[in-house]
């Protein structure tokens, strides 16, 4: 029987692994973590990371192949494979602070398998990194190997979408695995080739040098971020002189050299990896010395700032240029629906904005706490404290608690349950203050019909 120990019990190393050992029955599967009440949870009935099929994976392999656990030396000694998944911040001070990733968490970890392994081992590299990664955690477990021990370091990044995670995992549009050129190197990832293919065809894991397959993952972010920046960029042409961006994207996305995907323009995209990945490329050329690459990339975090904040001053100016102590209500919190998940999200700029705008801001997003809204607007560097957060923002229950009484409705987030049909904006309109302002940030409403009912619509990327 093959072992498989993850470190790293967060939205790649759980759904990731888990996955694993639903597919393969007969691989024991233990995802560690030091937070013990991280672990806790992935033992207990409500999971803590919310993902569309994840429960039902966990549910149905836990105790069987599938353990949770905070002993990490254990699981690192049992496994034949270990996949190292633990968080790579952006750094906040020192050298490439703002942009190069903080790798202290993945240092730790693979110090950690090198003092405790009795045994050889594959480690995979499966958080997301800066290209030649591997090469320091390579140093560091030769050091420690010895004629008994061997070390063999691979690259799996992942590619997974938060909301459609479990569907990106089953059946993905490609696996990479990356090794050295070597023959122990094509071994070890043959082994891993061989746990993939047990449920995904073989032509869609794809082996490749160590250092393709992680800069792969951060070109990969870095593109599909570049064409939401592209049509956000066009959304402000179209507001400005009549067009409509739905009808652009439209027609952009029928060239089949361009295609549909990732042309919708919205409030801007928000996430764990976009912007970081991007600022990681970003410090990656500075450091090669290839400073009009990283221009060139870093325009794409700067127009994503830029669509914020212009999305913010549209609302401003539509209430007549001032929101103070006027109640607006922000529909959705996470970065984007079916997770809830907010780091990076959009509705973090607009809330601190409006905020300091001296707005009265009522949130509702069904899936992020209370908690987690006030730990996000609290944080160092947005903008906000917690008296002026305590002051002006109230989380609700409901849509509707959060829009009775507004002025104003802001949608952030592209819940289905925000939807015409899904939601009575009759209901809504009924309970706010006139003029009653909305104002679709996700261009998932139906502008006619709202405005028939009396609402007065600001769309992005639309004039009227």
């Amino acid at each position: 029987m093959v072992n498989i120990c993850c470190i790293g019990a967060g939205y790649v190393g759980g759904p990731s692994c888990a996955v694993i050992a639903y597919q393969c029955h007969d691989i024991n599967v233990t995802i560690v973590d030091l937070n013990q009440a991280r672990i806790d949870a992935w033992n207990s009935d409500n999971l803590p990371i919310y993902e569309p099929g994840l429960d039902e994976i966990v549910f149905a392999r836990r105790g069987k192949n599938l353990f949770f656990s905070t002993n990490v030396d254990q699981a690192i000694i049992d496994a034949d494979l270990i996949f190292v998944s633990v968080n790579t911040p952006t750094k906040k001070t020192g050298m490439g602070a703002g942009m190069a990733a903080d790798l202290a968490y993945i240092e730790t970890a693979t110090r950690r398998i090198a003092q405790v392994a009795t045994t050889s081992k594959i480690v995979i590299e499966k958080s997301t990194v800066p290209c030649r990664t591997a090469q320091s955690m390579r140093t560091i477990l030769e050091a420690n190997s010895s004629k008994d021990i061997r070390f063999d370091i691979l690259s799996n990044p992942e590619f997974l979408a938060e909301g459609t995670a479990i569907a990106d995992l089953t059946k993905p549009d490609r696996v990479l695995i990356g090794c050295l050129q070597t023959p122990e190197g094509f071994a070890a990832q043959q082994k891993l080739v061989d746990v993939y293919t047990r449920w995904i065809p073989k032509e869609k894991v794809i082996t490749m040098n160590l250092w393709s397959s992680e800069l792969s993952k951060l070109a990969a972010n870095a593109l599909l971020a570049q064409r939401i920046s592209s049509i956000n960029a066009l959304s402000a042409i179209c507001e400005a002189t009549g067009a409509d961006v739905d009808e652009v994207a439209y027609a952009c996305g029928t060239d089949s050299r361009i295609g549909p995907k990732f042309l919708k323009a919205s409030v801007g995209f928000g996430g764990s990896c976009f912007q970081k990945d991007i600022l990681n490329l970003v410090y990656l050329s500075e450091q090669l010395f290839l400073p009009e690459v990283a221009a060139y990339w870093k325009s794409v975090v700067t127009m994503n700032e830029y669509q914020k904040m212009r999305f913010t001053h549209r609302i401003v100016r539509t209430l007549f240029n001032t929101v103070t102590n006027k109640k607006i209500a922000l529909l959705g919190f996470a970065f984007k629906k079916d997770t809830g998940d907010t780091r990076e999200s959009a509705a973090i700029t607009l809330s601190s904005y409006l905020i300091q705008e001296h707005a009265n801001i009522a949130i509702y997003d069904p899936k992020v706490s209370a908690k987690q809204i006030k730990m996000d607007l609290t944080e160092p560097g947005v903008g906000t404290n917690e008296a002026d957060v305590n002051k002006h923002v109230t989380v609700c229950q409901s849509a509707y608690e959060a829009c009775a009484g507004a002025a104003a409705i802001v949608i952030c987030t592209e819940w289905d349950e925000f939807k015409m049909g899904q939601t009575d904006y009759q209901k809504i309109f009924d309970s706010m203050q006139k003029p009653a302002f909305i104002f679709d940030g996700r261009l998932i409403l139906d502008a006619p019909k709202l405005r028939e009912i009396g609402f007065r619509v600001e769309t992005i990327g639309k004039s009227i």
